[in-house]
């Protein structure tokens, strides 16, 4: 672990913080610590910050609730910026919305961004919306039997092109699947955060019984 006292502090004392969501990997805010709000943040797991403005510590989510749960703090190559990754509870931004990084200033006509996440809130607003000549409209027109039947279809698709050692069709199998079963999820308000959560709880259970097994059970 990288001390402290080796970062690089800037003539007031300050070194920049990049606070990303840890499920989405969105940028939440940029905010600024010194060594003693940093030493907070580390004692308590939880984001504190020196607010320019009003000189003083804060607390991110002390009088909003909207605490953040730190999971990584990670300093860059030079030592004078941090990345701290967090699970939220809340809007990160004082506006309410959930990241403070939302108005577009550029966007590129050809390379687009993707992310699970994205997905999911495109197809949130399908089922709110219906888009007439929508396949994704279809689906939720017709409701969970037909989402089950095509999900199973997927699965079934995905075996037969795994079975046949097809790697190229097997990838185009999984993305179908993965975006059946994400319609299932919006269909039955699983979120993504709520399958991040137990596949991370399921990380942690499996390192505890490599350990048990590489300690004997003990």
């Amino acid at each position: 672990m990288l001390d402290i006292n080796s970062l690089k502090f800037d003539e007031n004392g300050l070194i920049p913080a990049v606070v990303v969501d840890s499920i989405t990997k969105k940028v939440l805010t940029v905010a600024y610590m010194n060594k003693e709000s940093l030493a907070i943040s580390m004692e308590k797991g939880l984001t504190c910050f020196w607010s320019r403005s009003r000189k003083e510590l804060w607390l991110k989510g002390e009088t909003s609730g909207n605490y953040q749960h730190i999971v990584s703090i990670t300093a860059d190559c030079d030592g004078d910026a941090l990345v701290v990754v967090v699970e939220k509870d809340g809007p990160a931004c004082h506006t309410g919305a959930d990241s403070c990084f939302n108005d577009l200033v550029y966007q590129s006509e050809t390379l687009h961004e993707f992310t699970l996440q994205g997905l999911y809130d495109l197809l949130v607003g399908r089922q709110k919306d219906r888009p007439q000549g929508s396949y994704t409209t279809y689906l939720f027109d017709k409701g969970l039997d037909k989402i089950l039947k095509k999900v199973g279809e997927e699965c079934t698709e995905v075996i037969i092109a795994g079975k046949a050692d097809d790697k190229a069709e097997t990838v185009y199998e999984l993305a179908d699947l993965a975006y059946h079963a994400m319609v299932l999820m919006v269909q039955m308000g699983i979120t993504v955060e709520d399958v991040h959560k137990e596949l991370a709880s399921r990380h942690i259970i499996d390192h505890k019984v490599k350990q048990e097994k590489m300690t004997g059970g003990q």
